[in-house]
């Protein structure tokens, strides 16, 4: 058996990390965990941004879609969100705009895209539900990638339908948040209901078998264990646990 010992910072950090207004970021990314996105100003989190490029080679979008907005310190955030008060009032603020420490941008998990065009809006940037952005929507799934603010889920997120948000989550996760058509916060409420000492969730996705079970975090140190054998993947949830998937 393999003992993972989990420690309660670690339940702030990894890709499935939720960052909403009840739910603000606990900890900033190091400047040595992010990279720029191919030839482009836009930064993301190391693997997210090598993930990204693979896609956008398997759809061979070339320049047809390009990256608008990754990741951004607080103070950008705040920059932003100030700019959008006075530009656009309130409401269309509160909308679109999430409030410094509460964005998925400052994870460097998350990234606004465009369809390639002579003129590109930074808040509401156009990319339809056709052509090669359908595209990209079609293949994001396998390669990690949900649209994270979907129409119907404002309720739940907070933030109105933006088609041009995309967030890293990894695989399966991805893939399981799409077929059952959920949020990021539903998800992780679903897999809460796997506790690690009780009935654990296993799936098949893309011809791989997984095993998913969830942790809650403590104050203290806790240890976890699981057949030593297996591939694994732990990750925060910024919610008070962790999610554990194992490749069966």
């Amino acid at each position: 058996m393999k003992s993972i010992t989990l420690t309660p910072e670690m339940a702030f950090r990894g890709n499935l990390i939720l960052v909403n207004a009840d739910h603000p970021l606990r900890e900033t990314v190091s400047p040595d965990k992010l990279n720029y996105f191919k030839s482009s100003e836009v930064l993301l989190e190391r693997k997210t941004s090598l993930v990204l490029d693979n896609l956008f080679k398997a759809i061979s979008c070339g320049a047809s879609i390009v990256p608008v907005s990754g990741y951004r310190t607080l103070e950008e955030q705040k920059e932003i969100y100030a700019s959008s008060l006075e530009e656009n009032g309130a409401d269309f603020t509160q909308k679109y705009v999430a409030l410094p420490n509460c964005s998925e941008h400052q994870t460097g998990l998350a990234i606004d895209l465009a369809l390639n065009q002579e003129s590109i809006d930074f808040i509401r940037p156009y990319f339809p539900r056709e052509g090669i952005c359908e595209a990209f929507r079609r293949k994001m799934a396998v390669y990690g990638f949900i649209e994270r603010y979907q129409e119907s889920k404002e309720g739940i997120t907070g933030i109105s339908a933006e088609p041009w948000h995309f967030r890293y989550v990894g695989f399966p996760h991805s893939s399981l948040i799409q077929a059952h058509n959920f949020a990021l916060e539903e998800y992780l409420d679903y897999i809460g209901q796997f506790p690690y000492e009780g009935n654990h969730l296993k799936v098949q996705v893309e011809n791989k078998n997984f095993e998913i079970f969830y942790q809650k975090a403590e104050n203290c140190q806790v240890q976890v264990e699981f057949p030593g054998y297996l591939p694994f993947q732990v990750s925060g949830t910024n919610t008070g646990g962790f999610v554990f998937t194992l490749w069966r």
